[in-house]
């Protein structure tokens, strides 16, 4: 049973859902959890999970989820995930805590994406699911809310280091989020009336202290200007000591960080930036296209006029080329389970290789000597060969693999020297790219 991840959908923001709550370990698991999955069942419009998994996957029941925590309780400690097989994706994860530790239900939720909760009634329905588990687990703090702003503020740490953050916890209400379950400790510490008269969309006391509050009638747009008024307003009257233009202007800068950006990449790394921009974190989506469209990528230097090339100085300059042959072939080897296109030696398979390497941040996730000895010569040598096979190009050798050469009209380049530079840092992976070089000579080889 295949489970759609929400590593599976384009970079977008998601909601998120985190839920701390206290429940009776001394009661049966199963009453005492039938009525989170009761609420579930009943609110989870459009997103209900229908995979339960643990050591295994199954397909959502009751039972399936009782059995699934028996499987995988340890020393105080049980979890499982639930999942969808449909759009929305969903990333789900109920953890109990169990004695000796202090017993607690942990409830965290992705749903992907946000977009999905541009409706008045669905995120009615998500408010409900909410109350309905706070009514029953009284909890001293629950939220949700855009998980790319989530991000931006910092949540649960808001600058804190760590120990600070697990000594206090959410003693204060350092943020309001579009759905928050304030517990009786830190509605006493700002006053019940005070809460209770919170301008905000919805305002509930719940029959166990906690209060429920609501700033906007939807979540997806949380970042429009009438969403961030109404959450500086809720901030500021629960928090009288915060200056209300402060906390605006620091909204208004999460959502000018978040607002979409139309990518204008030098054409040379369009394809290649596309992807390095999708491998970002959906919160820092924009700002990182927003850099590469300033940035130009250098101009390559691994080259020299036709005229003034090295001449070849090896007795046998067929078994150099072979050994070139050999050495790309290392780069396949390297490279071919990751990055299949390998085989093929094509501007593309450059491509693909430039967004391997930088993904795995390879200049400084492998031993240095490693890259120097082995990488550096494979990548050089089979940039040479792509140059070779789809541009007329043509080897000279030299006994130096730095001084080798490959003629591509009125310029020789070299493949090794640029290979040096590509792995000399992660940026430099874009800085010298293969596909960069690949296009340059392109163009020159008339």
């Amino acid at each position: 049973m295949k489970r759609l991840s929400v590593h599976d959908l384009k970079p977008e923001d998601r909601l998120r859902l985190n839920f701390k709550g206290a429940f009776d370990p001394r009661t049966a698991q199963e009453h005492e959890l039938e009525p989170v999955l009761q609420a579930l069942e009943e609110h989870a419009d459009g997103w209900m999970p229908d995979v339960t998994k643990g050591k295994r996957s199954r397909k959502y029941t009751r039972a399936a989820v009782w059995k699934t925590l028996v499987e995988e309780r340890d020393d105080g400690y049980t979890s499982l995930g639930l999942y969808r097989t449909k759009w929305p994706a969903l990333d789900m994860t109920l953890r109990l805590w169990l004695p000796p530790h202090a017993p607690e239900l942990h409830i965290t939720a992705t749903v992907k994406p946000l977009s999905f909760f541009a409706e008045t009634e669905r995120c009615r329905e998500f408010v409900e699911l909410v109350r309905a588990w706070a009514s029953r687990y009284p909890v001293s703090h629950a939220v949700a809310h855009s998980g790319d702003d989530m991000n931006l503020a910092d949540f649960p740490s808001f600058g804190r280091d760590q120990k600070t953050r697990f000594r206090d916890g959410f003693d204060k209400i350092y943020e309001v989020c579009w759905l928050n379950v304030f517990g009786p400790k830190l509605v006493e510490s700002v006053g019940r009336e005070r809460m209770r008269s919170t301008p905000a969309h919805r305002v509930e006391e719940l029959p166990n202290g906690c209060v429920l509050l609501v700033t906007w009638p939807t979540a997806s747009d949380f970042a429009s200007e009438e969403a961030r008024l109404a959450q500086a307003h809720a901030h500021c009257h629960l928090r009288p000591d915060l200056d209300f233009d402060t906390v605006l202007r620091g909204l208004r800068e999460r959502s000018t960080t978040l607002a979409p950006v139309e990518p204008h990449f030098h054409p040379d790394l369009a394809p290649l930036l596309s992807r390095v921009v999708d491998d970002a974190a959906s919160h820092e989506r924009q700002r990182t296209i927003a850099a590469f469209n300033a940035w130009q990528p250098p101009e390559p230097e691994e080259w020299r006029p036709a005229d003034s090339a090295l001449p070849p100085d090896v007795e046998d300059p067929e078994r150099a080329r072979e050994h070139y042959s050999d050495l790309a072939e290392l780069l396949v080897a390297l490279l071919h389970t990751h990055v299949p296109s390998v085989f093929e030696e094509t501007p593309e398979s450059l491509t693909d290789a430039d967004f391997y390497f930088w993904h795995e941040e390879f200049p400084t996730s492998r031993p240095r000597e490693n890259i120097d000895a082995h990488a550096v010569p494979a990548i050089g040598a089979y940039l040479g060969e792509v140059l070779v096979r789809n541009l007329g190009g043509r080897w000279i050798p030299r006994q130096k693999l730095e001084e080798t050469q490959v003629l591509v009209g009125s310029r020789v380049w070299f493949p090794f020297v640029r290979a040096r530079h590509y792995m000399r840092s992660r940026q430099s992976l874009l800085d010298s790219s293969l596909t960069r070089l690949y296009r340059e000579a392109e163009r020159h080889r008339a």
